[in-house]
């Protein structure tokens, strides 16, 4: 059995794959340091406190930043493209949190107390904000738009 194509193959495309990927996780890291900074509740603190609550909205922006990430990886052109899409996730969860915050009034303070029922709320709205993201960004009709 001869080995040497996808051998070949997986040479030629690390050096891309490792910058991608690079790219995307400091992009992921980046949006997560600015969320915490932007957000009134001080997530990481309260987390370290045992507060389950903010252990979940927490979680809620971990994973609605990755779903959208991921999907930029697989449909993006080049790291352009990648950290375009990768800010406009950003900007679109840091509205989102603002959005769950005007539907329940108080929402950094009921999740500082540790209210789970308001961190499910906003973890469901950041994990639905993440998968519509993650659909919109592979949409073949966006993907003819952009590279024409």
């Amino acid at each position: 059995m001869d080995f040497s194509p996808p051998l070949n193959a997986f040479v030629a495309g690390f050096p891309d794959f490792i910058i991608q990927l690079g790219v995307a996780l400091g992009l992921f890291v980046a949006s997560l340091i600015i969320y915490v900074i932007m957000t009134p509740h001080k997530e990481l603190a309260l987390i370290r406190a045992g507060n389950p609550s903010a252990s979940l909205a927490f979680g809620g922006v971990v994973v609605g930043l990755a779903i959208p990430l991921g999907s930029c990886l697989a449909h993006s052109f080049g790291m352009w493209d990648l950290l375009i899409w990768g800010v406009v996730t950003l900007l679109l969860q840091l509205i989102a949190f603002r959005f769950a915050d005007m539907f329940l009034r108080g929402l950094p303070q009921r999740i500082a107390e540790g209210d789970v029922a308001a961190a499910v709320f906003l973890m469901s709205v950041k994990i639905g904000l993440a998968l519509i993201l993650a659909g919109a960004v592979s949409d073949p009709n966006v993907t003819m738009f952009r590279s024409g």
